[in-house]
């Protein structure tokens, strides 16, 4: 039994959802896919999946194995990759998905110099405010702001940005400047909801989390309407210190609060797990850390 072939095609089907399917995707007949299963599961001494007339389920044994087996058909293809690479110019598909105004100052233009080096190369390019679903949604490589809670993504980091206050001079002349969390009681404030679901503001004082509701003269779902909203001098905004801080450099904001801000947020380059890496998606991967790692997003 050639066990990378055996591992390859227990893959294969747990991933196409049948055997039948797995045969398919594997240009192999399906008695060949049902005997390299069953060696493999006599190799093993256990059952691996459980098979019934509608659908396969994995058993136990079988989702700890699937784990260790795309762990190392990774690694794998990541070896052939980087010996391919030398030799090889990116071609083909790459899809990329970045929240939308992070992806269109940050990670779209990584996007276009790699089309514009790489002529074979076709790219997708998703940029939305919500969480992708990069399997599901066939995704290559994302960009996300968060801190991961998904085991199945490889993350890697190259930044971070702050959860700020900010207000314009002209609106703080007028109603003086905060001095604490609860302050923000009194004041006009705007909300994001992408970025602030709840009419209430988090901070930290100390080791405490502490949540002060917020008077919302203004709620927007579009962030530059709300950024827009602050630079005029309507109320205090909360946002993430890379949507404001051209505006800060350039004088029309100025941050508040800023020792009771909460813990800033990772920015990561993120791909799934258990995919196979082509070498038109590595080479991209390294680009975007490469170049993200280069910019400051506070």
């Amino acid at each position: 039994m050639d066990k990378l072939v055996a591992m390859t095609t227990f893959v294969r089907i747990v991933e196409a959802g049948s055997l039948t399917a797995a045969a398919d995707t594997l240009d192999a007949s399906l008695p060949t896919v049902v005997r390299t299963l069953a060696a493999l599961e006599r190799h093993l001494g256990v059952s691996l999946l459980k098979r019934t007339t509608r659908r396969i389920h994995l058993t136990d044994e079988g989702a700890q194995y699937l784990e260790r087996c795309r762990v190392i058909l990774s690694a794998l293809q990541e070896a052939e990759d980087a010996v391919v690479s030398r030799r090889s110019e990116p071609a083909g598909k790459l899809t990329v998905t970045a929240s939308a105004l992070f992806g269109r100052r940050f990670v779209a233009p990584i996007v276009y110099d790699f089309v514009r080096r790489h002529p074979r190369v076709n790219a997708d390019i998703l940029l939305v405010d919500r969480v992708v679903n990069l399997v599901e949604e066939g995704v290559d490589v994302g960009v996300r702001i968060a801190h991961l809670k998904d085991s199945s993504m490889v993350a890697i980091p190259v930044g971070r940005t702050r959860r700020v206050v900010c207000a314009s001079e002209q609106y703080l002349r007028r109603h003086g400047v905060p001095q604490t969390p609860n302050d923000v009681r009194s004041h006009a404030c705007i909300r994001h909801v992408g970025l602030t679901p709840r009419t209430e503001w988090q901070f930290r004082a100390g080791a405490r989390h502490v949540s002060v509701p917020i008077n919302s003269v203004l709620t927007s779902n579009d962030i530059d309407s709300a950024v827009n909203a602050c630079v005029d001098g309507l109320g205090l905004g909360m946002f993430l210190s890379y949507m404001v801080a051209l505006h800060r450099k350039q004088g029309e904001l100025k941050y508040v609060l800023e020792k009771f801000e909460t813990e800033p947020t990772p920015v990561q380059v993120i791909y799934p797990q258990s995919k196979l890496l082509s070498t038109t998606v590595r080479a991209f991967i390294d680009e975007c850390v490469g170049k993200l790692r280069g910019l400051r997003f506070e």
